[in-house]
C-alpha cells in the first residue's frame, strides 16, 4: 500500500519534503517506508529513504522505598532481546503504552497490572525517545515511592495479564545491588538504566 505523495509530515517542517510513504506492515504495530527531500545544513537538498516502527508512545516507572533503600521492578521474557542473542528474562522498571490515556493514567495502570501496586501520584522527571533511529516511541519517565504494605494495595500480587502474554515477575531489590548489576551487564534494559541512574543522581536512595 502505497501513500501519496500529497500526505502531509505530522509537524509541517520547511526542511522536509514528503515523496512517498509505503505501508509496510500493520499487524502487531504500523511499519512504514518512507521517501522524503532533506535540506541539509549547507542548503542542499537529498533524498532518503527510512522505515518507522510506530507502536505509540509509552511511560516507566521506578518504584523506590527510600526508608528500606529498596526498588520494585519486573522480570519478563522478551522475544526481541532473545533473538538478539540475550535468551533469559530482562530486569525492567514498570512501563507500557499510553493506549489513549494519559501518561499518568497509563503508569499508574501498569503498576497495578504488573507489581500490584497501587500509585497515587507518580512524578514524572523528564521524557526520551528511545530509539529515535527507527522507532517513533516516545517515553515518559516516572518515580513514586512505595513502601512494603502497597504491595497488596491494588487487589492483587501484580503479573500482568497472561491474555496478553504477559508473565511478569515482580523482584525487589536493594538499591545498591540494582546499581551493581547495571555496572555487571545483569541489568540491560535503557529504561531502566537510565531511572536508576536518576535515582542516584537525585539522591532519591541510599547507597
Amino acid at each position: 500500500m502505497t501513500i501519496s505523495s500529497a500526505t502531509p509530515p505530522t509537524i509541517p517542517d520547511e526542511r522536509i519534503r514528503i515523496r512517498e510513504v509505503t505501508l509496510l506492515s500493520d499487524d502487531w504495530y504500523v511499519l512504514k517506508k518512507t521517501i522524503f527531500d532533506y535540506r541539509r545544513r549547507d542548503g542542499s537538498w537529498q533524498t532518503l529513504s527510512r522505515e518507522t516502527y510506530d507502536r505509540g508512545n509509552g511511560a516507566a516507572l521506578l518504584l523506590y522505598d527510600p526508608a528500606r533503600g529498596t526498588v520494585l521492578l519486573t522480570r519478563q521474557f522478551r522475544f526481541p532481546a532473545y533473538v538478539n542473542g540475550h535468551a533469559e528474562p530482562l530486569l525492567e522498571v514498570c512501563a507500557g503504552l499510553l493506549d489513549d490515556r494519559s501518561p499518568e493514567e497509563a503508569i499508574r495502570a501498569e503498576a497495578a497490572e504488573e507489581l500490584g501496586v497501587s500509585v497515587q501520584a507518580p512524578r514524572r522527571v523528564f521524557d526520551a525517545f528511545m530509539s529515535p533511529g527507527s522507532v517513533t516511541e516516545r517515553l515518559a519517565f516516572f518515580v513514586a515511592e512505595y513502601r512494603a504494605a502497597d504491595r497488596s494495595g491494588a487487589g492483587g500480587a501484580g503479573g500482568g495479564i497472561a491474555e496478553e502474554g504477559e508473565d511478569i515477575e515482580v523482584v525487589e531489590l536493594t538499591f545498591a545491588d540494582a546499581l551493581a548489576m547495571v555496572g555487571s551487564g545483569a541489568i540491560l534494559d535503557g529504561k531502566t538504566i537510565m531511572l536508576l541512574q536518576y535515582a542516584a543522581l537525585h539522591g532519591l536512595l541510599p547507597r
